[in-house]
């Protein structure tokens, strides 16, 4: 359990210091956010510098590097998967701020990338014989086989469009992905298998609550795409190559309500001719637009999570 709290504590200071570094250089870069225009309480908030992604996903994977005694294949292989997605974020996020506006790459670029990672992702699982699934609250194994594919393509796309709609609010994004990453660092570990996930696990955690210190509403950066493609690529890639897949609906419940919110607003404004089910989709923005504050909806995001986590915890002991 030391090398989990070391790892966690490692990461918070080296996120603290690229947070403090990073926020001043992407200020005179003018690498700030571009508002969406229909999001009217958040006129204020243009110009905030954006990418601040790099500092936290850098800091994690820097203390995990120190901390993981064995360079295992599945570790190597979901901190390829998280840079990578940084990267595609980190481009995007560059596009919206050479364009000026809200617009980066394009959907089909990125549900491109995301369905080739996904599959490299599923085809590493079978081949490895990674292609059980712990079922959540039951304490029990199911192996899938060969269905692991799909079941990739499907994790990976629907967890990072989750937490990329998520990272809508101050804090929002990233204090729902504490108590997320570090349930599943804790499930991982009494699991038992694959410590050197669960030591990546924990330092992300203690990489995003430094980063909240700077992110909490007031936010003076926001982590963009950089930030939130690469939460929820290692979230995925962990999830899946560890067999918790399913847990993701359990632990990662406000993220996926976040993207049924959106499809049920699609849906039923295309079905009824202009009619709403929410005031504004994702739902948190409908939580804001009822006037609830941006740090309440984040923290009630963030004890959801929590609160779910701790039942998945009780369950598997």
């Amino acid at each position: 359990m030391k090398i989990y709290l070391a790892s966690a504590l490692v990461a918070f200071a080296i996120s603290l210091l690229f947070c403090f570094v990073l926020i001043p250089v992407l200020r005179r870069l003018k690498a700030g956010q571009n508002i969406l225009s229909y999001v009217k309480e958040h006129k204020s908030k243009g110009g905030t510098p954006t990418m601040g992604g790099l500092a936290f996903i850098l800091a994690a994977v820097l203390s995990a590097a120190i901390f993981i005694r064995r360079a295992e294949t599945p570790v190597v292989i979901c901190i390829a998967i998280g840079l990578a997605y940084m990267l595609i974020g980190l481009l995007d996020d560059f596009l919206k701020r050479k364009h000026k506006e809200n617009l980066g790459l394009k959907a089909w670029q990125k549900l491109l990338f995301q369905t080739l990672v996904a599959v490299f992702a599923g085809i590493f699982c079978f081949r490895a014989g990674l292609t059980e699934l712990e079922l959540p609250f039951l304490s029990r194994r199911l192996d899938i086989g060969v269905w692991v594919l799909p079941l990739s393509v499907f994790v990976f796309i629907a967890t990072v469009n989750a937490v990329n709609l998520t990272d809508g609010l101050d804090g929002l994004a990233a204090g729902t992905s504490v108590p997320f990453f570090a349930v599943l660092g804790m499930l991982i570990a009494l699991q038992g298998g694959f410590s050197s996930l669960s030591v990546l696990c924990f330092a992300l955690t203690g990489a995003l609550i430094a980063y909240l210190l700077f992110n909490v509403f007031p936010a003076s950066v926001f982590m963009g795409d950089t930030g939130s493609l690469s939460l929820g690529g290692f979230a995925a890639a962990i999830a899946v190559l560890t067999g918790n897949a399913l847990y993701i609906a359990v632990l990662g419940i406000c993220f996926v309500f976040s993207v049924i919110s959106v499809l049920i607003q699609v849906i039923y404004y295309k079905a009824t001719g202009g009619k709403r089910v929410f005031l504004m989709a994702p739902v948190h923005h409908h939580f804001q637009e009822k006037g609830f504050s941006e740090s309440r909806i984040s923290y009630a995001y963030f004890t959801v999570t929590l609160v779910l986590g701790g039942l998945c915890v009780l369950t598997a002991l």
